[in-house]
């Protein structure tokens, strides 16, 4: 082994012991930084036509974004060292109640009616709410033990809780937000421990009552008309839906080159917040699209497997929702650009400009690596709830209990 291969050697050693110390997941790493620098191309790429019509200046959004993912690298290191028990204790007075505030306060008459963020769209508490509950649902479901299945116990204050947000969220009115908190929910919920009857009653449920919503709301009723129209003839699809498959079109394999897409020139509606996924196939091609399909699978199997070695019921719940939170975010975000489920305005995380949407988001990374840094360095909490699995005799859930905290 030559001198050069040695240094290297013992540089790749020492950078997995410092990782290892820090009882970071380093794969989770890897594809959380490989996403946030595609991401941040892809902004500048995407916005700086905008950028200059707006502000008269091409990198005005792209420093605004440095800006937010800055701030939010700082919540991504807080969320991973903060103490979990912490978290726990302080998920209902702290976290969730001032969530709530903020959604009432959005409650209030202004001049421009309603509205679903405070100075100028930079706070968003509907973003913010998605995390809240999952940090309040997974406390919740892990302190109720095995009871969590029983439907006076846990059923019924489940539709409660979730019914309370949701509203909150409609009235802005954010139809997509409010779905993709009753989703998470329900998920949480079943693998909490659910009977299947209550998952598949809240299913039915939450089905039939945004069915009701969509058709007495003139702008739901409108995108499921052409979400429908669009499934039989593509000119019958909405405009936005049409300019982002010809944006995929004209990208074809391996796309027009990065920052030489025209859709984005006032033709393609938000190309650098909803539509980037739209951006990014026309620039980068089926290639550069699949590459995005393939980092969030393969953040998604890292959270799932970072939730399934997690040493305490809290821990495995926060991180299975955070992974399924954003995980279906950016499903029905690449699906309603595809023209595959009706329209809806959820941003692509880590890739999609937002302050709100970027900033919560890799809090919640944050708290992923946090759940890891249990495992690997043998942290523990006393929780009620500890094994979870699946028990083929009685076809559900089925949740043993532990007297005492799991360590290494």
């Amino acid at each position: 082994m030559t001198e050069m291969d040695k240094s290297t050697s013992v540089t790749d050693t020492s950078w997995r012991q410092r990782l290892r110390k820090l009882g970071i997941d380093p794969w989770l790493l890897l594809i959380v930084f490989a996403m946030v620098v595609y991401g941040l191309v892809m902004v500048y790429s995407s916005s700086w036509d905008v950028s200059w019509h707006l502000y008269h200046d091409s990198s005005v959004i792209f420093h605004r974004q440095l800006r937010n993912l800055a701030l939010g690298l700082i919540g991504l290191m807080i969320a991973a060292f903060l103490p979990l028990r912490f978290l726990k204790e302080q998920a209902l007075p702290i976290i969730m109640l001032a969530i709530l505030a903020l959604l009432v306060l959005l409650l209030i008459p202004g001049e421009s009616g309603p509205k679903r963020a405070f100075l100028g769209g930079s706070i968003q508490p509907s973003e913010m709410a998605k995390l809240a509950l999952i940090i309040y649902l997974a406390k919740w479901m892990d302190s109720k033990g095995e009871r969590i299945g029983q439907w006076g116990y846990g059923f019924l204050p489940l539709i409660g809780i979730i019914t309370i947000v949701a509203a909150l969220i409609l009235k802005q009115p954010d139809l997509s937000a409010a779905i993709t908190v009753c989703a998470v929910a329900l998920v949480m919920f079943y693998i909490a421990g659910a009977h299947f009857s209550q998952t598949l009653a809240i299913v039915l449920g939450s089905a039939s009552m945004g069915f009701l919503l969509v058709q007495i709301s003139n702008t739901g009723r409108q995108r499921w008309d052409e979400y429908l129209g669009g499934l039989v003839d593509i000119e019958k699809a909405s405009y936005h839906v049409q300019r982002s498959l010809q944006a995929f079109f004209s990208g074809g394999i391996f796309g027009c080159g990065l920052g030489a897409g025209r859709e984005k020139f006032g033709i393609l509606p938000a190309p650098h917040t909803d539509s980037i996924f739209a951006v990014i196939g026309e620039e980068l091609g089926l290639v550069g699209a699949a590459l995005v399909v393939l980092l969030f699978a393969l953040f998604v199997w890292r959270g799932f497997r970072v939730a399934l070695n997690a040493n305490n019921g809290f821990s495995m719940l926060l991180a299975s929702g955070i992974t399924f939170w954003i995980g279906i975010e950016a499903l029905i975000n690449m699906s309603v650009l595809l023209g595959m489920i009706p329209f809806a305005g959820n941003p692509l995380p880590l890739f999609s400009y937002g302050g709100s949407s970027l900033l919560v988001t890799l809090i919640a990374i944050g708290f992923l690596f946090n759940v890891s840094r249990q495992k690997l360095q043998g942290a523990g909490l006393k929780t009620n709830v500890a094994t979870y699995g699946l028990g083929r005799r009685d076809r559900r859930r089925r949740i043993s209990r532990l007297g005492h905290s799991r360590s290494n």
